[in-house]
């Protein structure tokens, strides 16, 4: 079907593209099929159509592989157009519109870029993008598994995915619709799907805790570095995640802020990263920000009884703890609510969120600006070396996040929050984040960085290039939180610095 360009482009494109697979290093991908419908945001029905078959330009590039993939042989695209051919209709058919699909950040739209290089074309431009490989991995979370296509529609019975792009990207769609009605429901009842069935975001539907998941399939193990298991009752809320004036499809598009697509050809240098969840995060950052000036209020007549050493630091960090006066045995993860309705894990030590204090730590790698997020500010992060306390410390938390994490269906890979390499046993490493945020249209530090020379008072430091300030062999203090994370199909404890002192003797 011919499909129209529309005078507004306020439509979605669901699109997909098959391609041939690659058996050799540096083999490029050759496209099979293009299929796309064009969907109305308010009412979700499919408006138009358009698909087509593709000669790539070698055909040597149709594998048996490839066959095996999606079924597309060289007799079947003999008599197809090639790519150059159809290129003013996949252009205006994606050209202004906002993008939809599945992996599409990753995959699909590298593609279509890299289709209209080859014939030197400038590509198609989205107005946003809404992937729902991200988007259903945050929002609906693991409870259907790996998050394929297949796997979903299999959870929703749906049906066999054929790869096919036309059938793939109404069954996108479909997904999307089933995901939506199921978070509706939740978020209206929150009370009783909470208690009764609720799922944790980054679960699959069949736990691997070996019998300490309920009958109503709630976690309910609470574990300690001890062994001991308190059971407990976890229960979250969800949060009203209606927005006035936003449409519930549209309020989930990323605006193309990058003017351009990520390409993955790319992804050696600094750009945004496709899967940053940069707005979401800048929320939970200023929600962070709030509860920790509330400890602070807290906790200020502990800090007035603080040492003359510690009274260098600012009312809030009394509660930050050496590593060596962590008690291993104490320290215990549970689930806690977090972000419109999901859940994280916490590390808690006798019933404390789990802060450190870590002096004289040795910069082993200086900052690293290589990521940035949606908006174009860096994400910073720092490498420095984990001395043997710490070590204990983090190796206790990182085994029983890991644990809690497996238990409560998570299929994400988990990443240790100590790197130790081969031959280099003695000397692990650890990355610190310096978090920033958004203030207005300026982004600062969420770390507090100080500079101390000597023995003078540590000078607090506002816009300071923090490349020249923390190099390799630098020593630096600390004042970290452990922040367990897990999304797309990645889990771990994230290190925070809240308060940084930099020693420049």
């Amino acid at each position: 079907m011919v499909v129209s360009g529309s005078s507004d482009r306020s439509e979605i494109v669901f699109f997909d593209i098959e391609t041939t697979v690659p058996t050799r290093p540096g083999q490029g991908f050759g496209i099979l099929e293009f299929g796309s419908i064009l969907v109305c945001p308010r009412k979700l029905v499919e408006l138009e159509s358009y698909s087509t078959l593709l000669r790539p330009t070698d055909l040597s590039l149709i594998s048996n592989l490839s066959v095996r993939s999606n079924g597309i042989s060289k007799d079947a695209v003999l008599s197809s157009p090639t790519f150059a051919q159809i290129a003013d209709r996949v252009y205006d058919i994606l050209h202004g519109r906002i993008w939809a699909g599945h992996n599409i950040l990753r995959f699909d739209c590298a593609r279509i870029r890299e289709a209209f290089a080859e014939i030197n074309r400038p590509p198609p431009e989205p107005k946003g993008t809404i992937d729902s490989l991200a988007l259903l991995t945050q929002r609906f979370g693991r409870r259907a598994g790996d998050m394929k296509m297949a796997t979903l529609a299999t959870y929703f019975g749906l049906g066999q995915q054929t790869h096919r792009s036309l059938d793939d990207v109404r069954m996108n769609l479909e997904v999307l619709k089933y995901c939506a009605t199921v978070l509706f429901l939740e978020s209206s009842l929150p009370d009783i799907f909470t208690e009764n069935s609720w799922v944790s975001p980054n679960a699959i539907t069949r736990s691997r805790s070996n019998g300490k998941v309920s009958p109503d399939g709630m976690v309910r193990s609470m574990y300690t570095s001890s062994s001991s298991v308190k059971i407990e009752n976890l229960q979250t809320s969800f949060s009203n995640q209606s927005r006035d004036g936003n449409h519930p499809i549209l309020s989930l598009m990323t605006p193309n802020t990058a003017d351009k697509v990520p390409d993955r050809a790319e992804s050696n240098i600094a750009g945004p990263d496709p899967f940053d969840l940069g707005i979401m995060i800048d929320e939970v950052e200023r929600e962070s920000l709030r509860l920790d000036e509330t400890n602070e209020e807290e906790s200020g007549s502990e800090s007035e009884s603080s040492t003359a050493a510690e009274s260098e630091a600012p009312t809030g960090y009394a509660a930050f703890l050496k590593p060596v006066e962590v008690s291993t045995p104490s320290i215990r993860v549970s689930l806690a609510p977090f972000y419109r309705g999901t859940q994280r894990i916490q590390i808690l030590h006798k019933d404390i969120t789990l802060q450190l204090r870590c002096n004289h730590l040795k910069v082993r790698f200086g900052i690293n600006r290589k990521f940035v997020d949606f908006a174009g500010r860096p994400r910073l992060n720092f490498v420095v070396d984990a001395t043997p306390d710490l070590c204990e410390v983090l190796d206790a938390c990182d085994k029983l996040a890991q644990r809690l994490s497996l238990d409560s269906g998570s299929s994400s890979d988990w990443r240790p929050v100590l790197t130790r390499k081969a031959g280099f046993s003695n000397s692990p490493t650890m990355r610190l984040q310096i978090p920033t945020v958004a203030a207005g249209n300026v982004a600062r530090w969420v770390t507090e960085i100080y500079e101390k020379e000597s023995s003078t008072t540590p000078q607090r430091l506002v816009f300071e290039e923090l490349d020249t300030l923390l190099t390799p062999g630098t020593f630096v203090d600390v004042y970290l939180s452990l922040d367990p994370y897990d999304y797309q199909q990645n889990a771990g404890i994230r290190l925070v610095a809240k308060k940084l002192i930099v020693h420049t003797n």
